[in-house]
């Protein structure tokens, strides 16, 4: 799967140069997004494509090809599979639609390319499929603009619907390792993405957007392979009767029993969210916090972020113990006198603090045997005094009160890697270029906006602390 993913060449095959055809979008996304190899429009009409030389068939390609892209009709594909195996050619990207699930002929070209995979060693994504974004090569075959590179793998079975959702992933800070349009799934299915992901380098964590499964045994058992070595996040589409009809004719798919499937993931460990993009949320604070080694968590905050913080925690089965006496003492004495004992949540009060002693709080909490993470407000930035200030971290005179921010942010963004302990952040309002939270995002802290995100992010930290201790004791 090296060949689809981290291929050296490509060859598009129905290159076109006119604007709207899926043989010039093809050509023109690897072209222009810095694909690191080489691309080679295959058009026997065609001598050149986007100033590039164009070959009439696959085995006039002078070089040596690692990925076939194919964008012709539907009746052509299995000759033109047979004629990539021909030339050596090892994986393959179907965009084509018109295969099950248009029907019967649609149906019998699948089975028809799914036995060349099978008898000729080329494995192939789709067909009826958007396309992939490999980070690894800057390989684009499915966005208008290409999505920030992270740490988050994302498996779609919708192509339109899994392209908006990762450009929006993009819009909001979000990064990705891999873009997988699966489409009908004919030759490799979800249980070989997980397979491949669940060594690759460059993916920390995998999201699925799904529908339905080809092959639920091959399914359950990849995933909890995966699963061992990583996250997995998924969102289950197709609850209802009409979303199940839907599935069918959208990618050939059964969408099955939401019962069922609920209970796979539960006996999987496998996360499933509720709401699509808390995909991407939940999947940003697995990729860079350490997990929780239990469901006790400590809130830091105004009385208001205190208090339906703590309703959201609990309504996930975390736990906000009381804080001890002496611990209790401690942080009275870093909150403003008209402050309540702090108990947890701890509540700031209004106070003109600053982010140095915001980190001394969280510290505090981090040291406690009973405290497995940490729910608070982003430390206080000097942009909030003045939205048009302007902040060169590198400059070595910083104004006294800028300093001591900067450096009460460094060490607040520190804590998770120092006590291996989650610390999530919220911010009701958007900062614009806040510096606090560029220092926060260096830490792998992430920052939401609603106490519920936050809540959510501290649940899936959990759950996989869960995981992994079960996989450790060989209980899993």
């Amino acid at each position: 799967m090296d060949a689809i993913f981290r291929p050296r060449s490509i060859a598009i095959i129905g290159a076109s140069d006119i604007i709207g055809k899926w043989g010039y979008r093809m050509v023109y996304r690897p072209l222009y997004s810095g694909f690191k190899g080489t691309i080679y429009p295959v058009n026997p009409n065609k001598s050149e494509v986007l100033g590039l030389k164009a070959y009439p068939s696959i085995g006039e390609v002078p070089g040596p090809v690692d990925l076939a892209v194919i964008t012709t009709p539907a009746p052509s594909v299995p000759g033109i599979l047979r004629q990539c195996t021909e030339a050596g050619v090892k994986g393959a990207v179907v965009i084509t639609a018109g295969f099950a699930e248009v029907g019967d002929e649609g149906r019998r070209l699948e089975e028809e390319i799914s036995d060349i995979s099978e008898n000729k060693g080329i494995r192939f994504v789709g067909p009826n499929c958007m396309g992939i974004w490999s980070a690894a090569v800057n390989l684009n075959l499915c966005f208008g603009r290409p999505p920030a590179k992270g740490p988050i793998a994302f498996i779609s079975q919708s192509g339109t619907f899994g392209v908006s959702m990762a450009q929006e992933a993009t819009v909001r800070g979000y990064g990705l390792s891999k873009f997988i349009s699966i489409g009908n799934q004919a030759d490799l299915q979800v249980a070989d993405y997980l397979q491949y992901l669940a060594e690759d380098e460059d993916s920390r964590v995998i999201t699925l957007y799904l529908e339905g499964l080809k092959d639920g045994d091959r399914f359950f058992d990849a995933a909890k392979k995966t699963v061992a070595k990583k996250p997995i996040v998924v969102y289950k589409a197709g609850h209802s009767e009409a979303a199940a009809r839907a599935a069918i004719s959208h990618t050939a798919s059964v969408a099955g029993s939401a019962v069922i499937f609920e209970n796979i993931c539960r006996q999987l460990g496998l996360l499933q969210v509720n709401e699509a993009f808390h995909l991407f949320e939940t999947a940003q604070a697995l990729a860079g916090l350490p997990t929780a080694d239990g469901n006790r968590v400590a809130i830091l905050g105004s009385g208001g972020q205190g208090v339906v913080g703590t309703d959201a925690c609990a309504a996930l089965g975390m736990e906000l113990p009381e804080l001890d006496s002496g611990t209790s003492a401690v942080l009275s004495k870093l909150l403003p006198g008209h402050a309540p004992r702090p108990k947890n949540p701890v509540d700031f009060a209004g106070s003109s603090r600053t982010a140095m002693e915001e980190a001394e709080i969280i510290e505090r909490f981090l040291q406690l045997d009973y405290i497995d993470g940490v729910i608070s407000n982003v430390p206080v930035s000097p942009q909030l005094w003045d939205p048009n200030l302007k902040i060169d971290r590198t400059a070595a005179n910083q104004p006294p009160a800028v300093q001591t921010a900067l450096e009460g942010g460094e060490r607040y963004a520190a804590l998770p890697g120092k006590y291996k302990k989650p610390v999530i952040c919220l911010r009701f309002a958007h900062l614009e270029n806040d510096v606090m939270e560029e220092i926060l995002n260096e830490g792998g802290i992430p920052v939401y906006s609603t106490p519920e995100q936050c809540a959510r992010a501290m649940h899936a930290l959990v759950h996989y602390g869960r995981i992994q201790k079960k996989a450790l004791a060989g209980t899993f």
